[in-house]
């Protein structure tokens, strides 16, 4: 369930970047999957005082995939066969170790710049580097 994930991240973040937490410094990008938008995650958010950043409805300019290392990170399984979810878990997050902290900042400065400009150009749609 969505809320044993997000329990997961608070309890992270609350352990590894405490100063973070004390501040209420942190942000959770949340599109509009179903499992984002339901009364359960929305009370659980409430309830932990955590600050969400909206994803407008529809964005070609947002979209969260395109600001993550994984699109470009093929995940190798040498030539084995993963049959299921705890090999495909085990696989992924050996992967994941690999990606760099630096990696996972500059992710998140770009998307901090496609917002600005998204603001800039009061959401309307544009193609590669506006201004």
């Amino acid at each position: 369930m969505h809320t044993d994930i997000l329990r997961h991240l608070r309890d992270a973040v609350s352990t590894k970047r405490p100063e973070i937490w004390r501040a209420n410094r942190s942000f959770l990008l949340h599109d509009n999957a179903p499992s984002h938008c339901s009364v359960l995650v929305k009370d659980f958010l409430a309830k932990n005082n955590l600050t969400i950043m909206q994803h407008p409805l529809y964005s070609p300019n947002l979209a969260p995939a395109d600001f993550l290392p994984l699109p470009s990170t093929e995940i190798s399984t040498d030539g084995t066969v993963l049959c299921d979810a705890t090999d495909i878990i085990k696989n992924a997050t050996e992967e994941l170790k690999m990606l760099s902290q630096i990696g996972f900042q500059e992710c998140f400065q770009h998307l901090y710049s496609r917002w600005q400009k998204c603001i800039v150009a009061q959401g309307d749609y544009f193609e590669g580097n506006v201004a």
